[in-house]
């Protein structure tokens, strides 16, 4: 490429992007940089609708189908090999290397201006519905699966759902049915649930329903994922065709070979051990439910629900803020569970703990998971109640957050304390707990 070319593409691309951090920090269209980029993407073959951050991209690829192959993958970090062989390509193409980078630019741009561009102001159920498309092509861009979204691009969403008008969509099924419930979504719902009535409540709790159903069905498999108990070798095997041990039963015969025959005769059957020792646990679950933790709360109230379904594991629930409340009437169903919590407020540990301590019969049996941030105004005092339920022998478990990913703001105070004691805080994928509890369970 000769470096004509090249500075012509380097050129263009410049463009592109300082159109982009123009209309990322002002918002306003700087004219001159709008008509080279119209310009710009004309020439490369590009649609106009590229440079408009009012069309989503699902609207762009449904018209230039051809636009869904280049987009996953867009924004990832290329891999050495691939590095090396745009390296090579550079010194012996005649500039269709630069024109790609040009292009890819502006499709960059495209997915970065519809993401981090929302403007301020109301947003309608339907904007809300294509930013969050819109996010799902950022994701694939990234190389990541569309799915829950943590850190930056949660908060845009929780900005945009704030801005929503939510009762008044709420209040219009058809409106309604195009929002598409995500844990900011949830968290607005839970919060606002006592202002709502009729056919907006009856909304209300239909999103939330199908929220702790899709959470349900990712948490189930991976509960399930780690089978419960070790095989009990005390316990003879049940003679039935499915624990049938062939290889071990061929191996034991062969002695009985028939070389004349080319038979084997089986005098003897083997069969597998597949009975399981599972002493009953007790779970108690203990959530704060102050509004900084509504995704631990939401994703532990579902993940309690599915280990109280699983045989000889009695689950209690206990949420608190100022005050504690027992739900475990209604562990097995976490949406009745959210529909009582109440989000914000104070936190009082010394509260939850006079209601989960008599709960400790068998301290050797018993599991407390406890979810909290650990900004308490009694921090020793609940400090002390913890270190007690560990030292009685039972299993704790301090929970900071459990999410898709990312790390929730603990009191370095409790912190500190608890991983000197031998009980760290955990924090990040919910996968960790259940790793944890199913350890404990085995």
């Amino acid at each position: 490429m000769t470096t004509d070319i090249r500075n012509h593409h380097e050129n263009r691309r410049q463009v592109l992007y300082w159109r982009l951090l123009a209309r990322l920090f002002d918002g306003q269209e700087q004219a001159a940089l709008e008509r080279a980029s119209v310009s710009i993407v004309d020439d490369i073959g590009l649609p106009a609708a590229v440079l408009d951050p009012s069309v989503s991209i699902d609207t762009v690829v449904q018209r230039f189908p051809e636009l869904a192959e280049e987009l996953p993958g867009l924004l990832a970090p290329p891999a050495e090999d691939d590095t090396a062989d745009t390296d090579t390509d550079a010194d012996t193409d005649t500039g269709q290397v630069g024109a790609d980078e040009v292009r890819r630019a502006a499709l960059a741009s495209k997915l970065l201006l519809n993401i981090f561009a929302t403007g301020s102001g109301d947003v309608s159920a339907t904007q809300l519905a294509c930013w969050q498309s819109d996010a799902g092509w950022y994701q694939q861009a990234c190389g990541v699966q569309p799915g829950r979204r943590d850190g930056l691009l949660g908060t845009i969403e929780a900005d945009l759902v704030r801005r929503m008008r939510l009762r008044e969509v709420l209040a219009d099924p058809a409106l309604a049915r195009q929002l598409t419930p995500s844990m900011s979504l949830i968290e607005q719902l839970l919060r606002d649930k006592s202002n709502l009535s009729g056919v907006a409540l009856a909304n209300a709790k239909a999103l939330i329903r199908r929220f702790v159903d899709e959470v349900a069905e990712v948490l189930k498999t991976q509960v399930q994922q780690t089978s419960v108990g070790t095989i009990d070798r005390s316990i003879p095997p049940k003679r039935v065709f499915r624990n049938l041990d062939l290889d071990r039963t061929i191996w034991k015969n062969l002695p009985n070979w028939s070389p004349s025959d080319e038979r084997l005769y089986v005098d003897r059957l083997f069969y597998k051990q597949t009975a399981k020792r599972t002493t009953p646990a007790r779970m108690i679950v203990v959530v704060d439910q102050s509004g900084s933790m509504v995704d631990a709360m939401v994703n532990c109230t579902i993940l309690a629900s599915i280990f109280a379904g699983l045989p000889k594991v009695d689950v209690h629930l206990v949420a608190y803020d100022t005050r504690a409340l027992d739900l475990t009437p209604w562990v097995h169903d976490p949406f009745e569970v959210l529909l009582r919590t109440q989000l914000g407020g104070g936190t009082d540990g010394m509260a939850a703990l006079e209601l989960a301590r008599p709960k400790i019969v068998d301290p050797r049996n018993t599991v407390l998971v406890w979810i909290s941030d650990f900004y308490e105004w009694k921090s020793q005092e609940v400090f002390d109640g913890l270190q007690s339920v560990h030292r009685s022998g039972a299993k704790l478990i301090p929970v900071g957050s459990v999410s898709s990913g990312g790390q929730q703001s603990v009191n370095p105070w409790f912190r500190q304390r608890l991983k000197d004691q031998g009980t760290p805080v955990l924090s990040g994928h919910v996968r960790k707990l259940v790793v944890e509890l199913k350890n404990f369970l085995t």
